[in-house]
């Protein structure tokens, strides 16, 4: 017996045993490490090839839009010359009825039909099997496979066993996509952190010692200092904001939005009225949000605004709390809200939340608000 037809008897029995789960978990265990894409779907081709009859496999997925495909994935054949093609369902319709069937196709009778002449040629294909690459409602592409040509025929175990690898490879590329899209939110909160300590401790000071150096008149020997003093301090904020580890620590606070509120009307030189709505309470993980957003909007009244008074307004139902800060002192030549407002706009996002700012038009104030969705648990 040929090695070949031994390889061919022992797929169903392979199919029984543990070892396309331990593949396929080796897989998953590569999801958080920084191999690139074409080298993690060359490891699931791979892994289709050891675990079936097939000598070479490729996979072929649309990108996020849906608009391209492209061959992302091989093994048993070099993936470039794949990468230059670009397929679509029309001129694939093998592709088309493994997708639309859900079902492993294999097609050996006018191969040019089913597939683009250019991979047919390409790879001197006889007999073609096409899996969905497709799992829990969701489409990815097709994983495309034979015996390295000439003609043969699938048995009904080895079909399952392709379609079920084409279900488990859906499921793994479903956590990568999931991990990497983590990760990006996790870098972007990095970058957002970086962003707002920038803006906190350096660019503050900036604008205090360019409002000096703007007054239109000299500046004494204090004032001269206090400006050294203070574009050297924002040096140091700029190094240390620089040079600290991009790691995103969990936002705490030590007081509450109610105690804050009552420390700014203390300390505001702007009369600040407080509307709190009655029976909504602030759940403790929307605290350190709502405390910077009011910290933000504060300060842009500050800054931008000329206000005889300020209102904040805290409302809530189910399923989001709502925290307004509105003013009576629009400055109609100001381009309107600052960095500040605009970065607690991306961190509201974070958390599910949105962040609107702009003129009232009835009052000719001006409003921020931010919006965040409950927990589930809060709200029942």
């Amino acid at each position: 017996m040929s090695a070949e037809q031994d390889r061919v008897q022992r797929t169903p029995a392979l199919f029984a045993g543990v070892e396309p789960l331990e593949v396929f978990v080796e897989l998953l265990a590569e999801i958080d490490t920084d191999t690139s894409s074409a080298e993690f779907y060359d490891r699931i081709c791979e892994a289709i090839c050891r675990l079936t009859t097939m000598r070479r496999a490729a996979i072929f997925m649309s990108d996020e839009k849906g608009s391209h495909v492209r061959a992302v994935g091989a093994h048993g054949t070099p993936r470039h010359p794949l990468a230059g093609l670009r397929p679509t369902l029309l001129d694939t319709p093998i592709a088309q009825r493994a997708l639309l069937s859900d079902q492993v196709v294999v097609v050996s009778e006018r191969i040019e039909q089913e597939v683009p002449a250019e991979y047919a040629e390409l790879l001197g294909i006889t007999t073609l099997v096409c899996t969905p690459l497709a799992a829990a409602g969701r489409s990815y592409g097709v994983i495309c496979a034979d015996r390295g040509g000439g003609r043969f025929e699938l048995s009904d175990g080895e079909r399952h066993l392709l379609w079920t690898l084409g279900k488990t490879a859906a499921l793994v590329t479903t956590a990568r996509i999931a991990t990497r899209q983590q990760e990006r939110s996790r870098r972007l909160g990095e970058r957002l952190g970086l962003a707002r300590e920038i803006h906190e401790r350096v660019l503050q000071r900036l604008f205090g010692v360019s409002l000096a150096l703007s007054a239109g008149q000299g500046l004494d020997a204090a004032e001269q200092e206090r400006c050294r003093s203070e574009l050297q301090a924002a040096i140091g904020d700029l190094r240390a904001a620089l040079e600290r580890p991009l790691a995103p620590m969990p936002a705490e606070t030590q007081t509450t939005l109610a105690d804050e509120l009552e420390r700014r009307r203390a300390v505001s030189a702007i009369p600040i009225e407080v509307r709190w709505q009655d029976g909504v309470e602030l759940p403790a993980e929307l605290e350190a949000p709502a405390q910077s957003f009011l910290a933000e909007a504060l300060r842009n009244v500050a800054k931008h605004a000329d206000a005889s008074r300020i209102e904040v307004q805290l409302s809530g139902d189910s399923d989001t709390i709502c925290l307004q800060v509105l003013n009576d002192g629009v400055r109609r030549n100001e381009r309107g809200a600052g960095m500040g407002l605009r970065l607690a706009a991306f961190e509201a996002l974070q958390q599910g939340g949105t962040v609107e700012f702009g003129e009232l038009d009835r009052t000719g104030g001006w409003r921020a608000r931010l919006v965040l969705p409950r927990a589930e648990s809060d709200s029942g």
